[in-house]
């Protein structure tokens, strides 16, 4: 059974920086492409950046261009998101997502990902 554990959330203040884990358990992130979305209250939950297993290839968000950097680590079985620059407006629950076995693409669409960690809150003052 997969199961991916996020942590590192905390409240932070505008313009700091945050590194969030996934810890992976269940399987290995060496073969699985891997997301990082946020929902933020009333709003739908969106990708924020997303990193293949087969090569380099990620996505970002536009608002995460530049300050936002997705990673994986293989013998730690851990996918990060370094967060620099915070803005209140990145305010939200972050949750990491797995795509089924042998899909490649590091696409922004949720439905694309089978599992789901249970997130972890980012409060971002101004």
């Amino acid at each position: 059974q997969v199961q991916l554990v996020e942590s590192g959330g905390a409240l932070v203040q505008a313009g700091g920086s945050l590194r969030l884990s996934c810890v992976a358990s269940g399987g290995s992130v060496e073969i699985w492409t891997m997301g990082w979305f946020r929902q933020a209250p009333g709003k739908e939950r969106e990708c924020v950046a997303s990193i293949t297993w087969i090569n380099t290839n990620t996505y970002y968000a536009s608002y995460a261009k530049g300050r936002f950097t997705i990673s994986r680590d293989n013998a730690e079985n851990t996918v990060n998101l370094q967060m620099n620059n915070l803005k209140p407006e990145d305010t939200a629950i972050y949750y990491c997502a797995r795509r089924p076995e042998g899909r490649v693409e590091p696409t922004a669409n949720s439905g694309d990902y089978d599992y789901w960690g249970q997130g972890t809150q980012v409060t971002v003052s101004s």
